[in-house]
């Protein structure tokens, strides 16, 4: 079950906010309008709280959907376990034969990507079989 956080339940308040907003100024137009028997109209004034109300909750409806699509970055790291004892070799550029450190292998795509930091050259890292 994905936990809750409070990006989540700030939406939820706005959208609860902008249902009352959206409720009130309806029934403020609609008192405002005449279509309410029995009320005289209410006037200019109450046409203007009416408008302000039910734009205000359309807003607060826009401003909880791009808050709930706000997105926050995320580190990923991958865990390697490797079945026997290894043993680390000197990694070379195919290109100038410069020694390569950990810091020019980065991941792209799922793929390991070298950036050779002599000669600048960048190209995908490939395993040759064991066999």
């Amino acid at each position: 079950m994905k936990p809750v956080t409070w990006m989540y339940v700030g939406a939820v308040v706005l959208l609860l906010m902008a249902a009352a907003g959206i409720c009130v100024g309806g029934f403020i137009l609609l008192g405002a309008s005449g279509g309410a028997q029995g009320v005289t109209g209410i006037g200019t004034a109450g046409m203007c709280i009416g408008s302000i109300a039910l734009i205000g909750g359309i807003a607060l409806i826009v401003l909880a959907v791009r808050k709930t699509k706000q997105e926050t970055a995320q580190n990923i790291t991958y865990k390697v376990d490797l079945p026997g004892q290894t043993k680390i070799e000197e990694v070379k550029c195919r290109s100038c034969g410069g020694t390569l450190s950990a810091k020019d292998v980065t991941l792209a795509n799922g793929a390991p990507m070298v950036n050779c930091p002599y000669c600048h050259t960048i190209y995908q890292m490939t395993e040759e079989p064991k066999w």
